[in-house]
């Protein structure tokens, strides 16, 4: 029941109609307790600073930030946590005194998802596919958290070799390697985790793959495709019939959430908990498949 006594959270972005997030974090709040409620709201471009210096005058417990606004939030808050600061953009806005300070929980919502599928990113061998949007927060990801080496493949090589650079100075290390998409044959023979963190294979263009030669799936053992919609893209597919795992990013969205509404309530969500979002989460977005 909403009272005088309850807490409000959201989420900034355009669009922000379809949404998941109300799902994720309503159900949190009824699982763990929380007199909380969490609603969308739409903001443009040129209103992001009223936006955020609103929130904060009318209490507001914490905010999502979604697309276009992660980078552009960024002047109008009091701190920035360092990993969301070295990636450039955060996602999720948490009270201090003087204002909102942000995080980036895209990067460590990755890494709950993968460790709940069994995945340890420490010396592990990695092909990530993208260089912009939740790829940017998995080169990060994997090189902060020791993987052995990232190649990173993307259709502009420059764009790839920006980021590689960004992420080799945030580690002190040169462990990200830029690639074209298209010369993906000069990767050494060896297994593979693959992040896939393009838009190809989202639907409604179910039909595509960002690559599509069956040799370049031989190389990978685990493959995680950002996408969640469709809940088994060709990408998925073509991994599966190499004879590697695949999983969809419903758990990172699931898991960014998670860490969001941990750090605005102080609880720890637990994995039961957890599992219930996560089937509320499927049954909400494929109710019609």
């Amino acid at each position: 029941m909403i009272d005088g006594k309850t807490v409000v959270c959201g989420l900034i972005g355009d669009p922000v109609e379809h949404t998941l997030s109300p799902v994720i974090h309503n159900t949190l709040a009824q699982e763990t307790g929380r007199n909380l409620v969490y609603v969308p709201f739409s903001v443009k471009a040129e209103q992001v600073e009223d936006a955020v210096r609103g929130a904060r005058a009318l209490s507001i417990r914490g905010l999502n930030v979604t697309v276009p606004h992660k980078s552009a939030v960024i002047p109008y808050l009091s701190s920035v946590e360092r990993e969301a600061a070295l990636i450039g953009a955060v996602n999720t806005l948490v009270p201090e005194e003087g204002g909102y300070r942000g995080y980036n929980t895209d990067l460590t919502g990755l890494g709950r998802a993968l460790a709940s599928d069994g995945v340890k990113l420490s010396g592990e061998r990695v092909i990530l596919l993208g260089a912009g949007g939740a790829a940017r927060a998995a080169a990060f990801l994997c090189a902060l958290r020791g993987a052995q080496e990232v190649w990173l493949l993307n259709r502009t090589l420059s764009r790839a070799q920006e980021l590689a650079d960004e992420v080799n100075r945030a580690a002190a290390r040169a462990c990200v390697k830029p690639l074209a998409l298209s010369d993906w044959r000069q990767i050494p023979e060896g297994r593979y985790l693959a992040i896939q963190g393009t838009k190809v294979g989202l639907a409604p263009d179910v039909d595509r793959a960002p690559i599509e030669e069956e040799g370049f799936y031989r190389l990978i053992h685990t493959g995680c495709d950002l996408v969640y919609r469709p809940a088994r893209t060709k990408f998925m597919r073509l991994v599966e019939e190499a004879g590697g795992r695949a999983y969809n990013g419903l758990k990172m969205l699931l898991y960014q959430g998670i860490e969001a509404y941990e750090l605005w309530t102080g609880v720890s969500v637990t994995e039961s908990q957890a599992e219930i979002c996560y089937a509320r989460m499927k049954k909400e977005l494929f109710q019609d498949e």
